[in-house]
């Protein structure tokens, strides 16, 4: 299967390519600035994995973007990139939750033989906020237990159903993100409750690419949208926009309405 995949809903661009060679699956990847750095190095960098890859957009049997949540400017560019390529291509697009990428990224790393796991994902969503979901991992497929959703600091270990693991085979659980350093001590985390640093990243996305598509997750082009779970800064961006223009109306009727000398 080749895939290419690309994550910049946060500060780091993450980017690889996978390309079916017989039996086995080969890798490249990059990485670079990302959220709303990504927009001026990002379709360059594609095409040069592609070229160390010898495969052509067509070749691709999906183009895989993380859909979020994340930084706005980050996801509408993951978003606009996937769109344009795949329409130039005729491939399908395969929106990538941003959170189960970093699930997968962390069980990957630090618990590949698990065959059950829980791990809440949380990302700084800046203006106080966390961007979280949990997942579980019954050693074949990701299951949703909470959807992407914004919490308060203070109310992460309260919001997360890490505490209460089932009864039978044991479940290594974790939480996981960048909120560490951020928000520190307000996450009221107990040393065992530690949240490891970690990401979404292309790799990943990879990983999970087979059973999303397998489920049917891919859509065309046209249907590709990020996942946005705050609305707040964009209606903001749009109230400012109306504000401007308001102002600028007013300074043309003003103009208009003084006496010329």
């Amino acid at each position: 299967m080749n895939l290419l995949a690309f994550d910049t809903s946060t500060d780091a661009l993450s980017l690889a390519v996978s390309r079916g060679v017989g039996a086995q699956q080969q890798v490249w990847q990059h990485s670079g600035p990302g959220g709303a750095q990504a927009s001026g190095s990002l379709i360059n960098a594609i095409m040069d994995l592609l070229r160390q890859a010898g495969l052509r957009l067509a070749d691709l049997d999906a183009i895989c973007f993380g859909s979020g949540p994340g930084s706005f400017t980050g996801l509408r560019t993951a978003c606009s990139v996937a769109q344009g390529l795949a329409f130039g291509a005729n491939v399908p697009v395969l929106p990538v939750p941003s959170l189960l990428a970093l699930a997968q990224a962390v069980r990957s790393a630090a618990a590949p033989d698990a065959m059950q796991c829980r791990i809440t994902a949380l990302l700084d969503a800046r203006m106080d906020e966390i961007y979280a979901a949990s997942y579980a991992f019954d050693g074949a497929l990701w299951t949703t237990l909470q959807p992407p959703c914004l919490v308060a600091p203070e109310d992460v270990l309260g919001w997360s159903c890490l505490s209460a693991p089932p009864a039978g085979a044991p479940m290594w659980q974790a939480y996981a993100g960048n909120v560490t350093a951020v928000y520190g001590d307000r996450l009221g985390m107990a040393p065992e409750d530690t949240c490891m640093s970690a990401l979404p990243t292309a790799a990943a996305m990879l990983q999970l690419a087979p059973a999303l598509l397998a489920a049917g997750q891919a859509v065309p082009a046209s249907q590709a949208l990020p996942l946005y779970v705050r609305d707040k800064v964009a209606k903001t961006t749009l109230e400012r926009e109306a504000e401007k223009l308001d102002k600028a109306q007013l300074l043309a009727r003003q103009a208009s309405a003084a006496p010329h000398a």
